[in-house]
């Protein structure tokens, strides 16, 4: 009768180490999950604001390359008129070609700024760089979504194998806790790109 007892109190005892290595197992996958989905609320905030901030730049440069061409059609319109009117008196003359410098400026200003950084070409090149991080935090955003789906079901699979005692159960959240783990990483990483996804 005692080998008995002594047989059930190591069997219960070992039940309850086991019962606290997986509450502390599940209390670190909480805690990836929590990282987790921050990472992809960053991911989606960062593509919403870099979204915004890529259509105010094109919207800028479109208002910009407007104004190039209206300068343009002035400047030709202007040599057309210095063009067909051969007897324009001087003072007129030069008042006309002072005007044509005075636009071929602004178009050259318009068209490359470096000083201002908001010629054509330096809101082209911001725009591109801006519509690169945009999919950047596009593609991770599916990342983190994966992983945090690995890492529920992670969760809710070892809470189950908690109660039955199933050792099969544990070792298959063990599996979705590390897929869920390196999504996660790769979701902030971007070490690689997995074709189906995004």
């Amino acid at each position: 009768m005692a080998w008995n007892e002594l047989a059930r109190d190591a069997e219960k005892e070992n039940k309850e180490v086991r019962d606290r290595w997986i509450s502390i197992y599940i209390g670190v996958v909480a805690v990836i999950l929590a990282i987790c989905a921050m990472g992809g609320g960053n991911a989606t905030k960062d593509s919403t604001r870099f979204n915004i901030d890529v259509t105010n730049g094109w919207n800028f440069f479109q208002a910009k390359n407007l104004r190039r061409q209206g300068l343009a059609l002035s400047v030709d319109e202007l040599e057309l008129s210095l063009k067909t009117n051969p007897a324009m008196a001087a003072d007129a003359r030069a008042l006309v070609e002072a005007k044509i410098k005075e636009r071929k400026a602004d178009i050259a200003k318009l068209t490359n700024d470096p000083v201002g950084k908001e010629g054509l070409d330096q809101l082209w090149d911001k725009n591109k760089a801006l519509e690169k991080s945009r999919d950047q935090s596009l593609a991770r955003d599916p990342y983190f979504d994966f992983g945090q789906a690995f890492l529920q079901i992670a969760i809710v699979i070892a809470s189950v194998a908690l109660i039955s005692n199933g050792n099969l159960l544990l070792i298959f959240s063990v599996i979705c806790a590390a897929l869920g783990s390196v999504c996660t990483l790769n979701g902030f990483t971007m070490w690689f790109y997995l074709p189906f996804i995004g």
